[in-house]
């Protein structure tokens, strides 16, 4: 195949075209930091060259990054951006129903790690926590993730800043269309899912100039069955009866068993104006969607429902096995039962069905200009961006067992296996005050359970945002080298609104009128449990369509109504400018300059006031609360000043010396500065804003060694030390108060969060990588050609971090995994590709528990689970395999999940599980053209 050599304008074009998979050739005007000299790219191994490009701009770059080739987004199953970029250095993922979400960048929190296109910060629909898995690797042409931080970067960066570079008409050198279709099978279920996505370009040569036109679009859907069980955690007081008093027992296990619909569907275009080589104005607009239709049927057996029937309080007793006790047995050790064994009786089910429809959305148009005039040069941007948070829920349906206890199944629970709760369930049988188990069964309708409500909410947040921007550069012979002198000043105008309503029937009135079922076997489906894992009990799926249309029914029955409680407005302001030098010398360069920002927060709600404080955890109230309702509204500025400077040294050509120093401060999600409380009674939670909170403030240093291996190979070792003050953490408890009880829902025992800043902290750690394409070694050795097709990329990165909780304690930071690594071989040749990677991170701090006092001890932890949650180790398998019949026709295979983990949380120690998960394995195949 014909070479095709690059210049430094076309070379992200390159990488562009071969993510659309095929062996063919491109250029690129999109311009990368420090990338000068030529390289040749071939095309015949599109992974290796594609590697060995994006290697390039990494060794040209004048600061610390990582670059994702577009082959590789193109040529693994990574359907999102968060996936993507997890195979490069010193990136960790969290997912979410198996599917990677967000991204933690050298061990430090989400909230450090900020995401732009094209160099422009985007709001994410749910703020600061940047979600990478709504918006497709398609509408990228390459990733970099910037891990040095320099004056022309947002302030909130702390960690790093993902960049996305999206396609432009004058990536390819004429015209272009590139099209891939596939489909496949989800393991659980038997389910489908399936994949596209199109791009067509042209280029037009007119007499003002140069005109090209770029359209895109993207598609991908997932049907899915989940494994599911869940289990909270409490301290309890009646432990103190066996001398314990920070052991937990379950109050309550469940299994939420999902059937779910995913959906990932972009489109893009442009409009790129070029009058001459040194002007460039466009027009650009991006839509992104991300859709959760889920249905969950959620059975609760709520085994500290009757706990104060256990009267015996904090008296030794002796254990001695009793079946037949007058309590329902719970944290009871003196019949022999224990946190991990027994057999409570006469119990409640507390069973939810709901159809969620659940939507989040990215709209960007951008507007913007590049012009060189002499040795200055000219880039500016004004941009609007609206993205939506849809967490609707098209209606819940909740069944509660009646209060009869021998109505009520006794349960035998067994949680010795951290991997599976298991359960038995019985009838429960009464006779002189005591309780026992009668016949064992396996159908959960042998158990009365009266519909309670029938709730529809709509619960939307927007967020709209203005960028203005301008960056002047000027290049001079400063400091007695080659340096260019950056000036900028950016505005950004934020608004955050969060408008819930619901429709909520509660009686018996409400639902005859709607025509609503008061039992549940008349909205199921016969369609038994599609998942794997080993359920005690017989459930019938709930019946979609038949929810639709009560809902529709329900509507004339009942308004829906604003929940005024939960609605705010939060906006912010931001002003700010930066001066910066890069200055080129013989030996390397230096990056160095300051950024001032000025911050400007308000936020109005519908606050609720109440003369008594929320009670401490496992207190009650004194007095009965009075609850007012009143409008509230809080506002606070600041300015901070954010210095950094870089140094690159360059040993030889292929060998680098990198040292920075940053600053950052990462401030509080917009809702998280919300003066008032939100009620989501489909999670059973309560969230409360914090406007008192104030950013986390860091600074930092790192130096990286770079070894460029000609032809096609790098090594890279480095260190870094982030120290932080004021750190923020997500805290959560039992709520504990009547407080916001209201149309006969008891929100007592909701899980109740907030954000608050706890003291200082620090992240340190080492990273390396190494990438190796064979085919010169092979040479060297004189051993056969088709050896030449190997390759290999592996990375790793260690951490160590301590923070300072808001109640003192010691803590690692939250999303700070000890080791990450990935591992990935490839084999090229003949136009055959095969690639396989595995990627592995160890137990992270997801937030923290409560604390409180229980009995004469004040450190035991109490959150709502028990004490602080943590991810469990996790690890993924994929593999995937291209055949290029022709230079313009492909087929593809890719494999998914194959080692098929379970996504788990615990609380304390790993015994104590609170959440499990299982997704399936996926496999999908098609086709990709190219002309």
């Amino acid at each position: 195949m014909k070479s095709i050599l690059l210049t430094r304008t076309v070379l992200c074009a390159t990488i562009s075209l071969i993510a659309l998979s095929a062996p063919a050739f491109a250029q690129s005007t999109a311009p990368v930091e420090g990338e000068e000299d030529q390289i040749v790219v071939t095309g015949s191994r599109p992974i290796a060259e594609s590697e060995a490009a994006a290697l390039e701009v990494q060794r040209k770059s004048d600061s610390l990054i990582s670059v994702a080739a577009s082959d590789s987004v193109g040529r693994l199953p990574d359907q999102n951006i968060a996936q993507a970029a997890s195979r490069l250095p010193g990136v960790a993922v969290q997912r979410d129903q198996g599917q990677a979400r967000y991204i933690n960048l050298r061990g430090a929190p989400k909230t450090w790690t900020t995401i732009s296109l094209d160099g422009l910060t985007i709001v994410s629909p749910e703020g600061r926590d940047s979600r990478f898995d709504s918006i497709p690797s398609a509408l990228a042409s390459q990733i970099i993730v910037r891990k040095a931080v320099t004056p022309n970067m947002t302030g909130e960066t702390i960690a790093g800043n993902v960049d996305i570079i999206t396609r432009t008409p004058f990536d390819y050198k004429d015209g272009k269309l590139a099209l891939k279709i596939g489909a496949g099978s989800v393991e659980y279920g038997s389910r489908t899912e399936y994949e596209g996505s199109i791009v067509a370009s042209k280029r037009f040569d007119t007499n003002i100039g140069e005109i090209g036109v770029l359209l895109a679009g993207s598609y991908y859907k997932r049907n899915m069955i989940t494994d599911n069980y869940e289990t909270d955690w409490e301290a309890v007081a009646q432990d103190q009866q066996a001398g314990f008093f920070d052991r937990i027992w379950a109050r309550e296990t469940e299994n939420k068993l999902y059937r779910l619909t995913r959906k990932n569907y972009s489109v893009s275009g442009m409009f790129d104006f070029r009058p001459d080589a040194d002007n460039r104005i466009f027009i650009q607009a991006l839509y992104t969607a991300f859709t959760d239709d889920e249905a969950r049927d959620n059975f609760i057996f709520d085994l500290d429902d009757r706990q104060n029937d256990n009267t015996q309080g904090a008296t030794a007793c002796t254990v001695a096995p009793n079946a037949t006790p007058r309590n329902t047995g719970y944290a009871d050790v003196c019949i022999g039962n224990t946190p991990l064994q027994g057999t409570v009786y006469g119990i409640d089910i507390n069973q939810r069905a709901t159809l969620r429809a659940f939507r989040q959305s990215v709209q960007t148009h951008t507007l913007g200009g590049d012009h060189k005039f002499g040795d200055w040069a000219l880039n500016w941007r004004a941009n609007y961006t609206r993205s939506v948070d849809d967490r609707s829920v098209v209606l819940e349906h909740r069944y509660d067992s009646p209060s009869t206890r021998t109505l009520r199944p006794t349960v035998r629970y067994d949680f010795t296996d951290p991997q599976l709760a298991r359960l038995q369930l019985f009838s429960t049988l009464s006779s002189g005050g005591t309780f026992s188990a009668g016949t064992q069964t396996r159908n959960i309708e042998d158990f009365s359970r009266p519909l309670s409500s029938s709730v529809s909410s709509d619960l939307i947040d927007v967020t709209t945002a203005y960028t203005g921007k301008v960056d002047l550069t000027y290049d001079s012979s400063l400091f007695g080298g080659d340096t260019k002198i950056a000036f900028g000043i950016q505005y950004d105008q934020r608004d955050k609104n969060r408008d819930e309503k619901e429709l909520r029937l509660t009686t018996a009135t409400q639902f005859a009128a709607a025509g609503i079922p008061t039992t549940y076997l008349p909205v199921t489906i016969n369609l038994p449990f599609q998942g794997r894992i080993p359920l005690s009990y017989d459930f019938r799926y709930f019946d979609t369509q038949a929810f639709r249309d009560i809902r529709e029914r329900a509507r004339g029955v009942a308004p829906y109504t604003p929940l005024t409680a939960n609605n705010f407005d939060v906006k912010e302001e931001i002003l700010a400018g930066y001066v910066m030098a890069t200055s080129k010398f013989d030996w390397g360069s230096i990056i160095g300059g300051v950024r001032i920002e000025r911050v400007k927060n308000s936020g109005s709600a519908i606050a609720t006031i109440t003369t008594e404080a929320i009670p401490a955890m496992g207190t009650t109230p004194a007095v009965p609360s009075r609850v007012v309702l009143t409008p509230v509204t809080v506002s606070s500025d600041s300015t901070i000043v954010f210095p950094s400077l870089h140094f690159n040294y360059n040993i030889d050509d292929n060998k680098k010396l990198r040292i920075g120093f940053t600053t950052g401060a990462a401030r509080p999600d917009y809702d998280e500065l919300r003066p008032n409380f939100v009620v989501n009674d489909s999670a059973d939670s309560i969230a409360a804003g914090n406007p008192d909170a104030v950013p986390e403030k860091a600074y930092g240093a790192d130096a990286y060694f770079e070894w460029y291996i000609q032809p096609r190979g790098y090594v890279s070792i480095g260190v870094f030390y982030k120290r932080a003050r004021d750190v923020l953490f997500d805290t959560s408890r039992v709520f504990g108060s009547d407080l916001l009880n209201s149309g006969g829902v008891d929100r007592s025992n909701y899980a109740f969060s907030a954000v608050a800043n706890g003291g200082g902290g620090y992240i340190y750690g080492a990273e390396a990588a190494v990438q190796l394409q064979l085919e010169s070694f092979a040479e060297s050795l004189g051993t056969p050609e088709w050896m030449g097709g190997f390759g290999i990329s592996a990375n790793a990165t260690v951490n160590r971090s301590q923070a300072t909780t808001p109640d003192g304690r010691k803590v690692r930071f939250p999303g700070t995994s000890d080791l990450v690594y990935n591992v990935g071989l490839y084999y090229e040749k003949y136009g055959l590709s095969l690639r396989a990677n595995y990627q592995k991170r160890t137990n992270w701090l997801d937030e923290l528990g409560g604390f409180g006092a229980i009995g004469s001890v004040n450190t035991a932890p109490r959150g709502i689970d028990g004490g602080d949650f943590y991810w469990a180790s996790d690890d993924e398998l994929d593999v995937s395999a291209r055949y290029a019949i022709t230079k313009n026709f492909e087929i593809y295979f890719d494999a998914s999940n194959l080692l098929n983990g379970a996504g788990r949380r615990f609380t304390q120690q790993s015994q104590y599980t609170l959440e499990w998960e299982r997704f399936g394995r996926r496999y999908t195949g098609g086709i990709r053209i190219n002309f």
